[in-house]
């Protein structure tokens, strides 16, 4: 018959017991150096110390983690308080060198006021800028910033900075006027070759607005009219003054009956290109 096993026997018997003999005998040691040494009540303070000391450096990682996400977090909104008073300061620079250019070129503008109305004192100007063309027009009207509100009405002539013809005023709104060029083939003002003093009307052609000029038409057959005179107005029909400067001839040209001549102008100030004008309100 067998005997039966002893359980606690087979309990020294396990690595697990072994373990725990170990830990014992570590124990000891160190408490018996601790008494050695004057330290014995320290020693439970110095074991916890030393099992403690992992946790407490991975608290300190994470502490110190946690500090630097936040410290990154407030220096955030720091920076984006910088960006939006940089977007403010930006806007307010810009609004300067809006106003800026704007200022620059009404001195420009009233410089060139000051020159034509010194030879043409009984006229009155007033200063515009261009401030919209239409895409689609063939022959380069534009809008003014100046309406009715300002003294602008229908059929006022308007020129350049050197007092050259533009073209008229064909629409006016409160703040606004449309021109349309001399470069329009219903735009019509009673010319003259200021050198042979040969008459005509200026008017505008689909043949030649492309290039930026304009004709003087009806003139005779044998004129004496070359290439270079200087062209200006005369003044009849009581819509634009007399003597306003158009342009020079480029060429002369016989016309399909024959029976007279045209004379292609190109104008003293572009009308494609222009940027700034004066209305004639009145003279």
């Amino acid at each position: 018959m067998q005997s039966e096993e002893n359980p606690l026997k087979d309990f020294f018997d396990t690595w697990k017991f072994k373990i725990l003999v170990g830990i014992a005998v570590f124990l000891v040691g160190i408490m018996a150096y601790a008494g050695a040494n004057g330290r014995l009540t320290a020693a439970p303070q110095e074991l916890l110390s030393v099992a403690a000391a992992p946790f407490q450096k991975v608290a300190a990682v994470v502490s110190g983690g946690v500090a630097s996400l936040w410290e990154k977090y407030t220096s955030i909104d720091d920076v984006m308080a910088e960006n939006e008073t940089l977007k403010a300061e930006n806007a307010e620079l810009r609004q300067q060198m809006v106003d800026y250019d704007r200022v620059k070129a009404e001195n420009q503008a009233y410089k060139a006021l000051e020159s034509i109305q010194s030879q043409r004192p009984e006229m009155s100007y007033l200063s515009s800028f261009v401030i919209g063309r239409d895409p689609l027009d063939s022959f380069y009207g534009f809008t003014l910033d100046r309406g009715t509100l300002d003294g602008v009405a229908v059929n006022d002539a308007v020129v350049s900075d050197q007092g050259y013809l533009l073209g008229m005023v064909v629409e006016a709104e409160p703040t606004s006027c449309k021109v349309m060029t001399i470069l329009h083939p219903n735009f019509n003002a009673a010319g003259v070759v200021s050198r042979t003093r040969d008459n005509g009307i200026v008017t505008g052609s689909s043949e030649y607005a492309a290039d930026g000029l304009c004709v003087l038409t009806n003139l005779a057959r044998n004129t004496l009219t070359e290439k270079s005179d200087q062209v200006v107005t005369t003044g009849l029909g009581g819509v634009f003054p007399a003597d306003l400067l158009v342009g020079v001839v480029q060429e002369l040209v016989p016309e399909v009956s024959g029976k007279s001549t045209i004379a292609v102008i190109k104008p003293g100030t572009d009308p494609r290109t222009v940027r700034h004008a004066f209305i004639i309100t009145s003279f």
